[in-house]
């Protein structure tokens, strides 16, 4: 199942859309979930924990009846997303109506990356049916959602490589761009200030092109480089097409 969230499905629809092209190339089909919405991490940054956890019922009610029939994962093309939803077990876990049915949607729960890295020999040799791509020099931002709260780090990067995509260094790996959820909203002045180290530190091994894996970061880093910025998995989706 594939939860197409809010942010991103209005700002930038073509990364659901490669995620899905993507699925589907490696045999993996995928449902498009409707009735579902908000994640509700922007709420639960905001300590609006009621809202939060009417969005989140509302998604497990949307989820529930493919999770019933056996869909094997919900999947996300947006690292933030999926933290906040492996995380509603844990935040329904009181709620005699939910905490079962949460519980068993958290577990379900994955980043695209953390779920094609379980299918990497299917994504290369998609990848290896097509032509040989041009080489291409990106350098990845992490979100500290995928580093830090599903402890992914490291997932994207290979299948960036089984692409055909030479990854620059990027120092200090860790730091947060400033996005950080609402943070770019309520703290523009250290989020510029987080905003300028990370594009320095991207921009620093000449890259073409600047991927990451959470619309927040995406649009984020976008105010602070000329250089384009994309979801890893468009880049993936756009390798498989030169077949």
């Amino acid at each position: 199942m594939l939860l197409e969230g809010c942010v991103q499905a209005a700002l930038a629809p073509e990364i659901n859309q490669a995620a899905a092209q993507v699925l589907d190339r490696i045999g993996l089909s995928t449902i498009r979930i409707t009735g579902g919405g908000c994640c509700g991490a922007l709420a639960h940054h905001l300590s609006a924990h009621e809202e939060s956890l009417a969005q989140a019922r509302r998604n497990i009610d949307a989820l529930w009846p493919q999770v019933a029939a056996g869909a094997e994962a919900v999947v996300f093309a947006a690292s933030a997303c999926a933290a906040m939803v492996c995380d509603y077990g844990r935040l329904l876990s009181d709620d005699p109506a939910y905490a079962e049915r949460a519980a068993r949607i958290s577990a379900l729960a994955r980043d695209i990356g953390q779920l094609l890295a379980v299918h990497a020999g299917a994504l290369s040799a998609a990848l290896a049916a097509g032509r040989e791509p041009e080489p291409l020099r990106v350098a990845f931002h992490a979100p500290c959602t995928l580093q830090h709260a599903l402890r992914a780090a490291g997932v994207v990067e290979p299948l960036l490589a089984a692409a055909g995509c030479t990854l620059t260094a990027v120092a200090d790996g860790g730091r947060c761009c400033g996005s950080a959820g609402t943070y770019s909203l309520l703290q523009p002045e250290l989020a510029t200030r987080l905003l300028q180290a990370k594009v320095s530190a991207l921009e620093a091994g000449a890259p073409q092109l600047i991927a990451t894996a959470n619309i927040g970061c995406l649009m984020h880093l976008r105010t602070g480089t000329a250089l384009p910025v994309y979801h890893w998995i468009e880049l993936i989706a756009a390798r498989l097409d030169r077949g």
